[in-house]
């Protein structure tokens, strides 16, 4: 005869878990089988019968049994195992993260998990423990640039109140051009994806010439009014602006967002200006282009169109081009602007304080 099995008696709230923990989706297969036995054996099974419902040996079921019986829901979950002990020290760690802010390697522009493991002396799974603990990456690189423009907040209150809240009838619209458009053509037929297998071309290619894109997007409606021209210059952006003027309702005034290139200040378009008192130009802070929002659709239509486009012509690619826009106006959709002037200021104030504080303590270390 066999040691008797322990019995178990469960309290309703101890029932109301054990099942909780079989049913939770997140419970673990090895908790859930746990808390199956237990409850089982509230019931008055015998171990051996347990055995085949739950599919455990008798050693297992008798062990849960008397864990839960000593220690209750807590005896079911793992105890913490030690582990091996630490092989770098706080000092160490200090040290690395230190040489990795503020050093560099002698033959390369930033650190890699190899060459820190080969300084340091240790693993480059240990490097990237440590790094990913303080949150370092090394190989990324991200770019930056704050407007020097000493009318940026001027500027800035402007143009974002045009987009929170655009004048009553009157057509907001940003003005830009993405100049300087190559079409190109590989210099080996595409290789098509393939299930297991990228699309793939070859890594040259062959120019046909340039166009550029003169974009004005509605940001009401979305929509685009979208012209290709040979070259970039006061008379062809004049022209666009006679086709935009075709286009918008008599009786309705035109705010157009724009850059400061020398081409929208020509004389020959501050006359256009002046001839027509319903357009009302905003310019956008210098070095601040991502205030305008038809830079969002430059980047919509590049990635989607352009980029991995194979275009043997000018003619071939701007059709291309004037297809997707076409394409575009039969659905628009708008971007929404969501963030006040305020919202933007307070987040480059807390940019530059913050890079601010870094610079001073690099230099106080050094």
């Amino acid at each position: 005869m066999g040691k008797p099995a322990v019995r178990i008696v469960l309290e309703p709230s101890q029932r109301t878990e054990l099942e909780r923990l079989v049913r939770a989706r997140g419970t673990g297969q090895a908790l859930a089988r746990r808390a199956r036995i237990v409850l089982a054996a509230a019931e008055g099974m015998e171990n051996k019968t347990i055995c085949a419902v739950v599919g455990a040996d008798a050693n297992t079921v008798g062990k849960w049994r008397r864990r839960f019986a000593a220690s209750g829901i807590d005896g079911l979950y793992d105890e913490p195992r030690p582990g091996a002990p630490r092989e770098i020290g706080d000092e160490e760690i200090a040290d690395l993260i230190r040489r990795t802010l503020e050093t560099k390697p002698a033959n390369a522009t930033h650190w890699s998990l190899r060459k820190m493991a080969t300084t340091a002396g240790h693993a480059p799974s240990t490097i990237h423990r440590i790094w990913k603990a303080f949150g370092l990456q090394p190989h990324r690189s991200e770019t930056f640039k704050l407007s020097t423009d000493p009318l940026f907040v001027e500027k800035l209150r402007d143009i974002v109140g045009l987009y929170l809240a655009p004048p009553q009838r009157a057509l907001v619209l940003c003005v830009d051009e993405k100049s300087q458009i190559q079409a190109l053509d590989r210099s080996q037929p595409l290789l098509p994806m393939q299930p297991g297998q990228a699309e793939r071309r070859s890594h040259d290619y062959r120019r046909h010439g340039t166009t550029s894109l003169f974009a004005a997007l509605d940001i009401a409606t979305g929509a685009v009014i979208g012209r290709c021209f040979p070259r970039h210059r006061a008379s062809e952006f004049r022209t666009f602006l006679d086709r935009i003027e075709a286009q918008v309702p008599l009786d309705l005034d035109v705010h157009i967002v724009m850059d400061n290139y020398a081409t929208h200040k020509t004389a020959l378009i501050r006359n256009w200006f002046l001839k027509r008192p319903r357009w009302h130009v905003h310019y956008t802070p210098t070095g601040a282009s991502w205030i305008n929002q038809v830079e969002r659709f430059f980047a919509l239509i590049t990635n989607d169109c352009i980029r991995r486009g194979i275009h043997r012509s000018t003619a071939a690619l701007e059709d291309d081009i004037l297809t997707f826009i076409k394409t575009h106006n039969e659905r628009p959709k708008p971007f929404v602007w969501t963030k006040s002037a305020d919202d933007i200021l307070a987040a480059i104030k807390r940019f530059c304080l913050r890079q601010n504080q870094i610079t001073k303590t690099s230099e106080s270390g050094h």
